[in-house]
């Protein structure tokens, strides 16, 4: 069975560290201490720990954090890092004013 599966193994009890203040995620800001921390209550999973606190779903979509977001949860749970799935990518998303897609409409009519 893959130990990420077995959630009925003791992984231990969180332990802070003197780097836990260092920012992993820059677009979500998240640290490595929240990382560890959501380890340790139960997000076992790169995908889990994303839903949970916004790991690589700020702008770059993980293309800074991904690699050491999946490091320190698979050394959290003492495995190695190739147990993890990957988290789904998608692509970049960026605020469109309302006014650009009214100016399309209006060029399919032929009104433009």
């Amino acid at each position: 069975m893959n130990q990420v599966n077995d959630r009925s193994r003791d992984i231990g009890e969180f332990v802070p560290r003197p780097d836990d203040d260092m920012v992993i995620c820059r677009c979500e800001e998240v640290t490595k201490g929240e990382i560890r921390k959501a380890v340790h209550e139960g997000m076992w999973t790169v995908t889990e720990v994303r839903r949970y606190l916004r790991t690589g779903m700020g702008l770059c979509q993980g293309q800074t954090c991904g690699k050491l977001v999946k490091g320190i949860i698979a050394s959290e749970l003492g495995i190695p890092q190739s147990e993890l799935e990957p988290a789904t990518s998608r692509v970049p998303m960026r605020p469109i004013e309302m006014k650009v897609f009214a100016k399309e409409a209006k060029e399919a009519d032929g009104n433009g």
